[in-house]
């Protein structure tokens, strides 16, 4: 009568065998099917019947995932998935109620304490001791590219006249079988325009490791292969050990710290959604705002041209320099 019966039967099945079913109804990225296949086989009843998960069972399951070390944006990330499996059997009425629904996420740290950010020194240092890996780093830290874009860049990719830089592919896989060229993130295709020195130092890296078409791989390893999520993490691994970074430092810091000069320089959120390739501004502003002058600095810096504007007028009055445009001013 309700509209809300479920069948006592349903829901039998084991959650390893009705999640797989489920995942295979979804048109889903591959990047978004490995970290969703993570998800799910790391619950602690994968081999219980889906009716029988209680949010005990999902609370101590988040607890546990905690106490091993994981970080809170994972654990979230996990529980996402987890929680949008079981409203999906909830929606078959394959279950009742989602056992999901109330349990908490680990609070994240703030975005202003967690984020990695590189200063002009560290940027030197890793720089310096980068060796053959340093157009792979200048690309990461100078153009904002992620691992996987720069790993995909073609030598097509790069116009060295109008000096910019196209992301049209990214690679995915952390190992050389897994490793495959797929299309960017949904809106992170885009054109990024950067600076003389970027370009030379790309064009010496052409002219150096003899890349002549234009569909050759802008960057490869010593096998003459793409780097791959282990490869290139061993390689930045080596250059902030030899930098003295610190090992919280990841490759990404290099994105992040791009994003930060360009909002240091007085860009709007706009213009950084554009350059980082987010395909909203809302996506730009949850992971940067903090470094976005706040109202109480715009308005203390504002008041302050004001401020010195009124003191420079006064000193003027004293010395006699611009009385006459005052007085005039005051007739008019």
């Amino acid at each position: 009568m309700t509209g809300q019966y479920v069948d006592p039967r349903a829901g039998r099945e084991t959650w390893s065998v009705w999640v797989k079913a489920w995942m295979g109804r979804q048109s889903w990225a591959d990047g978004t099917v490995e970290a969703a296949t993570t998800a799910v086989e790391s619950v602690s009843w994968v081999d219980q019947s889906i009716r029988s998960v209680k949010p005990s069972h999902v609370q101590g399951w988040v607890s546990g995932e905690i106490k091993r070390g994981l970080a809170a944006n994972t654990v979230k990330t996990r529980l996402n998935y987890v929680q949008m499996a079981f409203r999906a059997a909830v929606s078959d009425r394959v279950i009742p109620d989602n056992p999901a629904s109330g349990v908490k996420a680990p609070r994240s740290r703030r975005q202003d304490a967690a984020m990695k950010l590189l200063s002009v020194a560290q940027s030197r240092a890793a720089l310096d001791v980068a060796g053959d890996f340093g157009p792979f780093i200048a690309v990461c830290l100078f153009a904002g590219l992620r691992l996987g874009e720069a790993a995909g860049l073609e030598l097509g990719d790069v116009n060295f006249l109008a000096r910019s830089i196209r992301v049209a592919r990214q690679v995915q896989g952390s190992t050389i079988k897994t490793t495959r060229v797929v299309p960017p993130k949904y809106g992170s295709e885009r054109t990024i325009y950067v600076p003389d020195a970027l370009i030379e130092t790309l064009a010496a890296h052409v002219s150096d490791g003899r890349i002549t078409e234009p569909g050759e791989t802008l960057f490869a390893n010593p096998l003459g292969q793409m780097w791959n999520r282990n490869s290139a993490g061993e390689q930045w691994r080596r250059i902030r050990t030899a930098a003295k970074l610190g090992d919280d430092v990841t490759l990404h810091a290099l994105r992040h710290t791009f994003a930060s000069n360009l909002i240091a320089s007085g860009c709007d959120v706009v213009t950084v959604q554009r350059a980082l390739g987010h395909s909203q501004p809302s996506i730009t502003l949850n992971v940067y705002s903090h470094l976005w002058p706040t109202a109480e600095d715009r308005t203390r810096a504002a008041t302050a041209d004001f401020m010195s504007q009124v003191a420079a007028d006064a000193d003027s009055q004293r010395t006699g320099i611009g009385k006459p445009q005052v007085r005039g001013l005051a007739q008019r």
